[in-house]
């Protein structure tokens, strides 16, 4: 008899081996031994009688229509849609999550809803999407659904996409690597400290993993919420901005954004726009080409600016664009070649 929680036709995971009695993930740097009957730390990937099973495969949380920027993604199909979906669990525990009623939920807190793969990409494509991502939650604990998805949605036209906390092994990302697009990856600080402390991780798996998907030819953007006291020091952050100029490229878009309080992280208050503007500037001094703050509504650190010329390329009012200075992907004014994605 099936129980409750059980997914649709039991589906075995990809990328792990037994030890003993137990199981050993392989999908995340954390490489839970799963004893019989228990689950790895995401909570969704449980040991059955000697087999990995993903227990939300087919079964989401969230669905919706997006505009890219909100994930954000300001240098990938820019004014596009992406259908965006969401499950529950996570290999992190942030103390400070936006979206910790589903990421930090167990299986049985939720009432989830049944999605093939192949009804996903209907759903996508009917909607003028131009792409799929996986998202609100952790989408690397997703592994086998999302890899069903995605090469199902290239072959019908659509890009992918995971926002991601970059918490993923090598050997998951050389499998997703020729269906996925996109990665969004949070630097969410660049000491170990804070990760091992406030997220539960460590930061040389997910500089690791970001490097790894650059080489794999992804799109990269990286997102990185200032927390005063936290993860600010000028001397990190620096160090964060050179470390994705020498490893990713001086056009990787870089995104600082504003903290505010959340969670279990009720102090401090919220991030001083000064702080951000500092940071963006420091960006530039640095040689970083396309920095951007977030989470300020209204700021003129939205747009996309030439760094050959400064004209603005995209003027951005919240998720509203305008394209006003690319005429594919050059620059209108100097005909720089900006690189972007634009279908």
């Amino acid at each position: 008899m099936m129980r409750g929680d059980d997914p649709p036709a039991l589906a075995e995971a990809r990328l792990w081996h037994r030890e003993d009695d137990a199981v050993r993930c392989r999908l995340c740097p954390h490489g839970c031994l799963i004893q019989d009957d228990h689950r790895g730390i995401c909570g969704v990937r449980e040991n059955r009688g000697g087999r990995l099973i993903p227990l939300t495969y087919g079964r989401i949380a969230s669905e919706a229509l997006d505009p890219i920027e909100k994930k954000p993604l300001f240098h990938f199909l820019p004014g596009t849609t992406t259908y965006s979906l969401g499950g529950i669990g996570c290999n992190f525990r942030c103390r400070h999550c936006q979206n910790w009623e589903i990421s930090q939920a167990k299986i049985t807190d939720l009432p989830l809803r049944s999605l093939s793969p192949e009804e996903g990409v209907r759903r996508a494509t009917g909607s003028g999407a131009a792409s799929i991502t996986w998202t609100y939650n952790e989408p690397t604990i997703w592994h086998e659904y999302a890899l069903d998805m995605g090469v199902i949605a290239r072959k019908n036209g659509l890009k992918t996409i995971y926002v991601t906390n970059g918490y993923i092994t090598e050997e998951a990302l050389n499998e997703l690597s020729p269906m996925l697009s996109a990665f969004r990856v949070d630097l969410k600080a660049f000491n170990d400290g804070f990760y091992h402390s406030v997220c539960g991780g460590h930061l040389q798996p997910v500089l690791d993993a970001t490097a790894r998907a650059h080489e794999l030819g992804m799109h990269i953007e990286t997102v990185t919420l200032i927390i005063p006291g936290q993860n600010d020091d000028p001397r990190e952050i620096d160090a964060m901005i050179r470390w994705v100029i020498e490893n990713l490229g001086p056009e990787t878009p870089m995104h600082f954004t504003r903290y505010r309080p959340a969670y279990r992280m009720s102090v401090p208050a919220a991030t001083p726009v000064k702080r951000l503007e500092e940071i963006y500037h420091r960006a530039r001094e640095l040689g970083l080409e396309y920095p951007y703050l977030g989470n300020i509504p209204g700021s003129p650190y939205e747009d996309t600016r030439c760094p050959s010329c400064s004209d603005i390329l995209i003027r951005r009012m919240g998720y509203r664009i305008e394209i006003t200075g690319l005429e594919g992907d050059r620059c209108t004014t100097c005909n720089r070649k900006i690189p972007m994605i634009r279908s």
